[in-house]
């Protein structure tokens, strides 16, 4: 795996810290399943006790164990990198929900109001459409913004209708495409655009210029429309539309460029924090 080995985020379940990892390439976090039930019960040695849960969990089929990943974690007593039990995101909603503790319930009861909340919106989409303009707003973008961010929402359905059609039907193949388009007109595939931004999960179009926005918007309208008229069929075909549909964005980057003399390609985003590499840290001393 390759994965940004020492990174640690202050996520705290009251005060405590849960040691984790990024995974680039699967853009996830891995969490340390000894630091949450550290948290979350009063065992006084978490490992004995996460390994009677495992052993339980496993006699009753649960298929959690089936998703730990063990992973190279710095201990907090001497600073050495130890292999750790780890799961992702859902792995670890997961393991809370099994947890027989008072201080898993306020997790819990989160789980269900959220699964609630969803369950609402099947039957009124409104409500999702809703609280993503709350988000936004919470954000600090103005309405016209959001506005086109949910246009821009819209359009890219229709692209991925497009090349749903087209015989594209995997994620990753939806994935591929995305990069076509977005190493013809940036030089990056979108993972590595936003490593340039300083993101991870975030969301790229949400920490985009307004230009960038553009230029984004145009590669994958012209793809859609070249899809639409020349009807690629299968991974191959659809990539060649892919780049066309990128190239047409990369020829208005450049003459746009050359009026302005600079990139148009910004390193900045809308983030209020910072991630930090304890590995290049480490190189610094």
């Amino acid at each position: 795996m390759n994965k940004d080995k020492l990174t640690t985020i202050s996520n705290l379940f009251e005060g405590k810290e849960i040691r984790s990892v990024w995974d680039e390439n699967s853009e996830k976090y891995y969490f340390s399943v000894v630091d949450v039930i550290s948290t979350l019960t009063d065992a006084n040695i978490p490992r004995n006790y996460w390994s009677d849960l495992k052993r339980k969990l496993k006699q009753e089929g649960s298929e959690l164990h089936e998703k730990i990943v063990q992973l190279k974690m710095k201990s907090v007593k001497d600073g050495k990198n130890y292999l750790t039990d780890t799961l992702d995101t859902q792995g670890i909603l997961r393991l809370i929900e099994s947890i027989p503790s008072p201080k898993a319930e306020p997790f819990k009861l989160w789980l269900a109001n959220l699964g609630s909340e969803r369950i609402d919106e099947v039957f009124d989409p409104e409500i999702a459409i809703d609280r993503a303009v709350d988000y936004y707003r919470k954000r600090g973008y103005d309405d016209k913004w959001i506005k086109d961010r949910l246009n821009g929402i819209v359009n890219r359905k229709g692209l991925t209708d497009v090349w749903k059609e087209g015989g594209i039907t995997e994620n990753k193949e939806y994935a591929i495409l995305t990069n076509e388009i977005y190493k013809e007109w940036s030089g990056m595939k979108a993972n590595e655009y936003k490593e340039y931004k300083g993101l991870r999960k975030e969301s790229l179009r949400d920490n985009m210029t307004d230009i960038e926005v553009l230029l984004t918007d145009l590669g994958e309208t012209a793809t859609r429309e070249l899809a639409k008229e020349y009807k690629p069929y299968g991974l191959n075909q659809n990539k060649e539309i892919a780049k066309r549909g990128g190239r047409i964005a990369k020829n208005t980057r450049d003459n746009l460029e050359k009026e302005l003399r600079k990139s148009v390609i910004s390193n900045k985003n809308n983030l209020n924090y910072q991630y930090v590499d304890e590995k290049k840290l480490e190189n610094k001393k």
